[in-house]
């Protein structure tokens, strides 16, 4: 799998990075599949530099805060009213219950019967997983104030985890079992930020990938532009084994299984 950060930086657009974006990518059967997780503020614009949207065949939405689904709105109107006239083929979107009435707030519509024309809205329940072509998707609900969930991507042998936004819980095992890159949130810094049942920190992400056991590449990710990237760089380093990785904003990285 081909992983591109479109976005990372956590709770809202920064200085230098979109809020969530990745967008997978994996060639099967002779054509390239694509999906995004998750399409935050200022995330649309970037995307544009890697893929046409219009050839998407998925997006999967770990919850229904605007740094993971604001531009979803604009994704619409791109489909909507692009010159030509919109794909022939409804855009799947993954997400939790409700992710139709969300997104219609969201972008002011009155009902979610509008953008439904464009959107084909699938919900995603904890641990029933899907697919969607060569992407095999499980879905783990995480600990966040509202429903959200951590997907863990498979293609062939090769495993992708992405958190979204947690903080600790029993469900990051299954998430991260075995996972060659483990894409998980970093957002709070210990002895900082106090509240429970929010963020991870750099070494409660470590931690998890730990206990989880068998993670071959552990990247913080979901960084707030007030944080320092060294300061949870070396929270994590302290506690994982290996190299710790930072995810940049418009980096490509080739994920495969240990040979």
């Amino acid at each position: 799998m081909r992983l591109t950060v479109i976005g990372c930086s956590g709770s809202y657009a920064g200085p230098t990075s979109p809020a969530s974006c990745y967008l997978l990518e994996h060639e099967d059967a002779g054509r390239a599949w694509r999906i995004v997780l998750d399409l935050g503020n200022g995330a649309l614009g970037v995307l544009q530099r890697h893929t046409r949207p219009e050839l998407l065949d998925a997006v999967l939405l770990t919850h229904h805060h605007p740094d993971h689904l604001a531009d979803m709105c604009g994704l619409f109107v791109m489909r909507k009213y692009r010159p030509g006239g919109p794909p022939p083929v409804r855009l799947p979107v993954y997400g939790p219950e409700g992710t139709d009435d969300r997104l219609a707030v969201a972008y002011g519509s009155p009902d979610a019967k509008d953008m439904a024309r464009y959107f084909d809205y699938r919900v995603v329940r904890d641990a029933e997983p899907f697919r969607v072509g060569p992407f095999r998707v499980t879905p783990f609900r995480m600990n966040h104030p509202v429903e959200s969930y951590g997907f863990r991507i498979a293609c062939g042998e090769t495993v992708i985890a992405y958190t979204g936004d947690t903080d600790t819980t029993p469900n990051l095992s299954p998430l991260l079992t075995g996972a060659d890159l483990a894409l998980m949130d970093s957002a709070f810094v210990d002895g900082r930020d106090p509240l429970p049942d929010i963020h991870l920190s750099g070494s409660r992400a470590a931690q998890a990938a730990v206990d989880a056991g068998g993670v071959r590449r552990l990247m913080l990710t979901h960084l707030p532009a007030w944080n320092d990237p060294a300061v949870c760089h070396a929270e994590a380093a302290a506690v994982w084994p290996g190299d710790v990785e930072m995810a940049q904003p418009e980096a490509t990285y080739d994920v495969a299984p240990s040979a």
